[in-house]
């Protein structure tokens, strides 16, 4: 499923370091992902540090992301994501991502930030989701 985000939607890039987000940020945590079609799972582990894990079927990958520390007035977060590392097998969708994609995406936290949409704009027309929090997880 990750190889087909990357190449059904818009291409961006993250440049430089990880920036950590805020310690509060609703993004921090474990999510879960069922893919719509499938009984594939796919867990993103976004890490205080700017980092994440991301599992997909036999795929594990780890990444470095940056998200606004605040939503803008559409109540969007833009988030960029680049791979660093990647074991290389299959994901959900049968695809590998390459090290060095990069992605920017806009995410809506539901009012809980128990769940969220991953769209390729600032509206609910172009989504995948929901992401839902693993219980216990987060900031």
């Amino acid at each position: 499923m990750r190889s087909l985000l990357m190449l059904c939607l818009l291409a961006g890039s993250v440049h430089g370091a990880p920036e950590s987000p805020r310690a509060d940020h609703p993004i921090l945590g474990i999510w879960e992902l069922r893919v719509p079609g499938s009984n594939c799972l796919e867990t993103y582990r976004f890490r205080g540090d700017g980092t994440s894990l991301v599992t997909s079927h036999l795929e594990v990958s780890e990444s470095e992301f940056h998200v606004q520390p605040r939503p803008d007035d559409k109540n969007f977060y833009a988030w960029e994501d680049r791979i660093v590392k990647d074991n290389g097998k299959a994901d959900c969708s049968g695809g590998v991502t390459a090290v060095g994609s990069a992605t920017r995406r806009f995410l809506r936290f539901a009012p809980s930030d128990n769940m969220f949409l991953m769209c390729s704009e600032e509206s609910m027309t172009r989504c995948i989701g929901p992401f839902r929090r693993v219980k216990g997880t987060g900031a």
